[in-house]
């Protein structure tokens, strides 16, 4: 496994020992929190070769001191994570007064394939959510599709969402980022494209450059990072990354979730905020990469808190 971290933490590891017995302050303090985050890396990285899964961490806190990753540039599906390109371009537009939140959306289920043009349309039973699908024909405000996005991951409101902004728009939004690392080339099940390989896909860096861009006020605005916080706030699926915190610490996040794949991406609003991505692979029960980014998540809360 290919590792990238601040590997000159370990040297000192020993020695931030002696310094946290004698009680020194100072650098001596420094080392021995990167200690703490050494044995840390140490147990996610023994417990990730344990589930035979394939997995990437992207970890960075905010005030910028500490950032540890493992293999944050490998290529996965994205699966639902993209909504979070999709999320910042929505806001991008209302700020530059493109659209508004308050613009109503006609519910048409009925999408078309980037293979061909050819039209497609999603189901309900393949969705997280259902009764968008039964008023088909009525309206819905972009602020309400944005929101059923996010919090129960709506497949229809991306859909309509993706239509509504243009697809290479949201792409150049992430490239502005310079978040490369996500690239989202389509709505949500083109089987057409997904049977050519053509899928939107993520890095844990690609997510975690996003996700610090609205943590900081930059993805668009100061205000629009506010307003993008409180909708990540209100995601339904917190069986990943908020369930190894202590209870009460803030998340906002994103998860994404189709066969043998599973991700969650985090701002954490702990004393000390960070961002942590998780991506796995390769496990076929929810509950067993549920429990592998609990574990992460917790390990490096305790390590940097």
């Amino acid at each position: 496994m290919k590792i990238y971290a601040r590997r000159a933490r370990r040297i000192h590891w020993a020695l931030a020992a002696v310094f946290l017995a004698s009680g020194l302050t100072g650098r001596e303090a420094t080392l021995a929190q990167n200690a703490k985050l050494a044995v840390a890396e140490t147990a996610v990285q023994k417990r990730i070769a344990a589930s035979g899964a394939d997995v990437s961490v992207y970890f960075k806190t905010l005030d910028g001191k500490d950032e540890w990753s493992v293999r944050p540039d490998d290529i996965f599906h994205a699966a639902s994570t993209m909504k979070i390109a999709v999320l910042i371009e929505l806001f991008h537009q209302v700020q530059q007064g493109q659209v508004k939140l308050d613009d109503r959306i006609v519910l048409k289920n009925e999408f078309h394939s980037i293979v061909d043009g050819s039209p497609y349309k999603l189901s309900a039973s393949d969705d997280s959510e259902a009764n968008l699908y039964r008023a088909e024909g009525q309206t819905r405000t972009l602020r309400d599709l944005c929101e059923l996005m996010i919090t129960v991951s709506s497949n229809f409101s991306t859909n309509l969402i993706i239509e509504k902004l243009g697809v290479q728009n949201i792409r150049a939004r992430v490239h502005a980022l310079g978040a490369d690392g996500v690239v989202v080339l389509r709505g949500v099940e083109d089987s057409k494209a997904f049977e050519k390989g053509l899928n939107n896909t993520t890095t844990a860096r690609g997510l975690g450059i996003l996700l610090e861009a609205i943590a900081q006020g930059k993805a668009v605005d100061a205000a629009s990072s506010h307003d993008m916080i409180a909708v990540l706030k209100r995601q339904k699926f917190n069986e990943g990354i908020p369930a190894g915190l202590p209870p009460g610490i803030p998340v906002a996040h994103k998860t994404g979730e189709i066969t043998k794949i599973h991700h969650d991406a985090a701002i954490v609003l702990a004393e000390r905020p960070y961002v942590l991505v998780i991506l796995v692979r390769g496990l076929s029960d929810i509950k067993d990469s549920a429990a592998l980014m609990a574990y992460v998540s917790r390990q490096l809360y305790d390590a940097t808190q």
